[in-house]
């Protein structure tokens, strides 16, 4: 992964966004929370099967060019270029051998699996939309409730969950939002700041995301006299 979550925002936008955060909230009750993380889940079998799949490809090529050279050995090395054709590549696939394939596929399979382990965004080609979406889904929901944003006296929390690796950004609202803010709008501004995100323009599109929150916050809750600060402003990791 290329960056981290501890590494996103420089000092300068965590300023930024603990400040966008307190205007955000000065003309609402609500209280917004924002998340990264480097990513919502391990996905051990995207793992394996990246590790199975590629060492399946990568020993089918080895051991395509080991048969092949033998066959050409067998031909007289002066087979030559002139002499290469499609059909004699075919041929020399059809004996490679299976009892020396299986093998190699077993021992390619530990390095590529260790090398996925290190650079975990090669796990994305071997997961599933529907799997990404709902582990992430899953993850927020799991924050919401680990750093008790549910706690907030009119039940009016929300979490800007960014994570990492699989680029997705889900915003999930207490109950008492969810009452009068309808699920599409969270969804609207999270797609911007996921855009954003892969932009690399990390500070600006979160504090925009912020802001926007912070506007429909306004109009369904505003801030009473009483009011306190019930959330961190600093980004949660």
């Amino acid at each position: 992964m290329k960056t981290k979550a501890s590494e996103l925002f420089s000092p300068e936008e965590k300023k930024d966004i603990a400040d966008s955060i307190k205007k955000a909230e000065a003309n609402t009750s609500g209280e917004v929370a924002i998340m990264v993380v480097d990513s919502s889940d391990s996905y051990r079998e995207a793992e394996t099967l990246g590790a199975f799949i590629l060492s399946g490809f990568f020993s089918l090529i080895l051991e395509t060019i080991k048969a092949y050279l033998t066959a050409l050995k067998a031909a007289g090395w002066g087979y030559g270029s002139s002499g290469f054709s499609a059909h004699f590549l075919s041929e020399a696939a059809a004996n490679a051998a299976v009892w020396t394939y299986i093998p190699m596929v077993f021992v390619l399979y530990f390095p590529f699996r260790f090398l996925i382990s290190k650079f975990p965004e090669m796990k994305i080609p071997f997961l599933s939309g529907k799997r990404i979406e709902e582990t992430v889904r899953e993850r927020a929901v799991m924050a919401f409730y680990e750093k008790q944003l549910y706690k907030t006296r009119d039940e009016t929390g929300i979490l800007i969950f960014i994570s990492l690796l699989e680029h997705r950004v889900w915003i999930l609202g207490d109950r008492g939002i969810n009452e009068k803010i309808a699920a599409d709008f969270w969804g609207i501004i999270a797609s911007e700041l996921s855009s954003g995100i892969k932009e690399k323009q990390y500070g600006k599109s979160v504090c925009l995301a912020i802001s926007k929150c912070g506007e429909e916050l306004s109009r369904h809750f505003p801030k009473k006299s009483d009011d306190t600060n019930e959330l961190a402003d600093e980004v949660i990791l």
